[in-house]
């Protein structure tokens, strides 16, 4: 959860009046530039709320920056809903008679009827607020009476924001991200639109797991355990959201003092109520400290991970520093640092021929000692690091994940035929793909025709075709394909329509299916599988025989 109001070095989007966003880190004693707006401290916005809307005032003498004024909401619901005037309805609307008897077929819209000059409103800049320069330029038009109420709202949402020096700070959200990143780099998240989002995020079920210890099955492997596997393509969109839904993408120290705000601190991972408080392993019990793990390479987090699979030596997580955590130089006290698991395609399947995987050679203390501090200590670094990287290719390469979560630009088939088997069965599948052709395919080798095709090729004794079937259709069950996309309506009585702006662009859709464990051996079904109306049909035939020839013989001869 985001913190509800500004701190220091935090992202956040600031809503210009053009309705665009601006990204922006805050930053401790910088100037923030509006363009237009004009500029402010940056600290007149730490310590204040999320969501509300500032103006900037005009400089006085010897100000260098502008001072923000906060706009109060009455404010800003009587701009929207509008004065009750005579034609208009009590919230602001139209009345009936008049917006379907009055229309602009007759006004004359010309720069002549507006009696101020681009020169006398630039002398109002200099003197007036926003909202006055508005009122005068209302003031002279000449053919203001003339519009209809659609009308005027069109014409003083055009002023407002071109005069009105405001804007609404909000914190750093997917949504809002992905609307930012849809107008600048759409192909950076693969076009996937916050709906998509949150449609990937439901159907693999993610969410925060609430034991410690991951469960093992009968041969001592892991199952489950809040553990998703995660081919990410997005820059870390994906990441960031399911990071989210699991409570792992802020920092600590903002839920900590979110903590504090309520009422409540956090001892050693136990909030201080009455009861007692539990020491954790590494608090001081007895005068000796467990030592602490290296900042750089910490021991992985057993539960509540998300393991990303990239393809080349580093993921691309860039969009996770909006979030606080950079993967190029890591914050230790970030969640993150230890719930986030990568590993390459190539540790995944031939982890002998990655050189981190390799184990360093180990050196004997007393040779050690001959070396300076320097050499010393690249050699703990290389250690650590090979501890780290074996820690989590074992345990990716043992499977037993919740979920695979696939965004990516690579041929779903490729990707499945390795990662479905490290599912655990009852997981989630969710496969994203900006156009429809590649999981259509998909959906072809999972279907039930295919299936029954396979099964009867082992019942025989032959072995499938891999040409036929790449993908083992007995792996993934119910397979399904939907899309969702939520467009913008113009409501207006008999005007009602899509909004003809709306940005294009591809679709997205969403392949899920559930993983199950095949059954080895032969099927054999037992029990009487008849239907009872045929059943119950067939008894009363029987019983009519039987009465018919009963009555046969009851009927003396002749």
């Amino acid at each position: 959860m985001a913190s509800s109001h500004v701190k220091p070095n935090t992202w956040l989007f600031l809503r210009l009046p053009s309705e665009t966003l601006k990204c922006l880190e805050i930053k401790p004693n910088t100037i923030i530039e509006l363009g237009r707006l004009g500029s402010f401290a940056a600290n007149s916005l730490l310590g204040r709320p999320y969501y509300y809307t500032y103006e900037l005032l005009e400089k006085k003498d010897g100000e260098a920056q502008s001072r923000l004024r906060i706009v109060k909401p009455s404010e800003l619901n009587a701009e929207i809903t509008g004065e009750v005037e005579e034609g208009t309805s009590g919230n602001g609307s139209p009345a009936p008679e008049e917006a379907l008897d009055k229309n602009n077929r007759l006004t004359v819209d010309s720069p002549s009827r507006q009696t101020l000059t681009q020169v006398d409103i630039e002398e109002l800049k200099k003197t007036a607020a926003g909202q006055e320069i508005i009122d005068r330029i209302l003031a002279n038009h000449a053919g203001l009476d003339e519009k209809t109420v659609f009308s005027k709202a069109k014409y003083m949402l055009r002023k407002r924001s071109k005069y009105l020096k405001r804007f609404t700070v909000l914190p750093m959200e997917a949504g809002q991200l992905i609307e930012f990143l849809m107008d600048k780099e759409p192909g950076r998240i693969l076009e996937m639109r916050e709906e998509t989002l949150g449609l990937i995020g439901v159907w693999s079920n993610v969410h925060v797991h609430g034991s410690e210890e991951v469960d093992r099955d009968a041969n001592g492997k892991r199952v489950g355990g809040g553990r998703w596997l995660v081919v990410d393509e997005t820059g870390g969109l994906v990441v960031a959201s399911l990071a989210d839904r699991m409570g792992i993408l802020r920092d600590d120290e903002d839920e900590e003092e979110d903590d504090m705000q309520n009422g409540s601190t956090s001892i050693n991972g136990h909030t201080n109520g009455d009861g007692d408080i539990d020491m954790n392993e590494g608090s001081a019990t007895n005068g000796a400290t467990k030592p602490a793990s290296h900042r750089d390479f910490p021991p992985p987090a057993s539960t509540n991970t998300l393991t990303v699979l990239h393809a080349a030596v580093q993921p691309n997580l860039s969009l996770l520093k909006y979030f606080g955590y950079d993967s190029s130089s890591p914050n230790s006290a970030h969640a993150l640092h230890t719930h986030l698991k990568t590993l390459s395609w190539l540790q995944l399947l031939h982890p002998e021929e990655d050189p981190t995987y390799r184990e360093p050679p180990v050196i004997a203390e007393e040779e050690m000692k001959t070396w300076k501090s320097g050499k010393r200590g690249t050699y703990w670094k290389k250690r650590r690091r090979w501890e780290r990287c074996q820690s989590i290719v074992d345990e990716t390469r043992e499977g037993g994940f919740e979920g695979l979560v696939v965004a990516s630009v690579m041929d779903p088939v490729t990707i499945l035929q390795h990662a479905v088997a490290l599912v655990r069965g009852g997981g989630t599948i969710v496969v994203y793909s900006a156009t429809v052709e590649p999981l259509v395919r998909v959906m072809d080798l999972y279907s039930k025709e295919r299936r029954t095709a396979y099964i009867q090729l082992i019942a025989k004794g032959e072995v499938p075709d891999t040409e036929d079937f790449p993908l083992d259709p007995r792996l993934l069950l119910a397979p399904t394909l939907q899309t969702s996309r939520i467009r913008d309506w113009q409501v207006l009585p008999g005007r009602t329509h899509p909004a003809m702006t709306s940005r294009g662009g591809s679709e997205g859709y969403v392949f899920t299916a559930r993983r199950v464990m095949p059954l080895e051996g032969a099927v054999e079904a037992r029990g009487n599988f008849g239907g009872r109306g045929k059943k119950r049909k067939g008894v009363v035939g029987e019983e009519a025989a039987e009465g018919n020839s009963a009555a046969g013989a009851a009927v003396p001869e002749g």
